[in-house]
């Protein structure tokens, strides 16, 4: 105990709050990552089966969603957050706070998972597609039991990408009082001049990384034998 105070002397009295803002960070970070993982999946996959040569080939919807996609992904967050105050307001009734983020980061956050779910299932061999065609199967078991069930491997890496890239997000949403970390690193390690909390912030957050990392790896392991 005395080693953590004198490393970390300004945390020690800020640690209810600590909590609180790590609490905050995995709640933004959940709620907002199903909504999105589940939004993300389903626009990732119908650019796949929409594209020239699809399963389900549509020009147009492919067309529109690729342009909707690639326009939110140019948008930096920081500025996304600011453009979406009225859209927030109206859907979350307020646009500060933990709850004010969430709307925000699922916007920031959906065009990049469908891009990365895209990627996954153009790496599936074309040939398993092919062969299910000749058997008669219908577009909705090829999308079940060809490109989801052959590209679990791919697709699990791409939620622990944008599981990762989210929490970086929810950090930079405490840049507008979003709360979490971010805003706790802000307050008192930025503002304050209170280095030991935003390197015991840093701390925290590289340990989260590095669990949702190594259990995807396991997952993976587990999945590929």
């Amino acid at each position: 105990m005395q080693l953590f105070q004198s490393l970390f002397p300004n945390l020690v009295d800020k640690l209810p709050e600590f909590y609180d803002s790590f609490v905050q960070t995995l709640f933004m970070t959940g709620f907002s990552g199903i909504i999105s993982l589940v939004l993300g999946l389903f626009i990732g996959i119908t650019l796949t089966v929409t594209k020239k040569g699809g399963i389900l080939e549509n020009a147009v919807l492919s067309s529109v969603l690729d342009k909707t996609v690639n326009i939110f992904r140019t948008i930096p967050f920081i500025i996304l957050l600011a453009l979406l105050i009225p859209l927030t307001r109206m859907i979350a009734g307020t646009a500060i706070g933990t709850k004010g983020a969430i709307v925000p980061l699922i916007f920031g956050t959906v065009p990049f998972f469908a891009r990365q779910v895209e990627t996954a299932l153009a790496e599936l061999d074309k040939g398993l597609i092919e062969a299910a065609l000749s058997m008669g199967s219908s577009p909705i078991e090829i999308i079940r039991r060809v490109y989801l069930k052959e590209s679990l491997p791919g697709l699990i890496r791409a939620v622990t990408i944008t599981a990762i890239s989210l929490i970086g997000l929810t950090a930079m949403a405490g840049a507008v009082g979003g709360g979490g970390l971010g805003d706790f690193a802000i307050r008192y390690g930025h503002q304050r001049n209170q280095t030991d909390v935003t390197l015991a912030t840093v701390i925290v957050l590289i340990l989260l990384v590095s669990f949702l990392q190594s259990l995807s790896n396991w997952i993976i392991s587990k999945i590929s034998h």
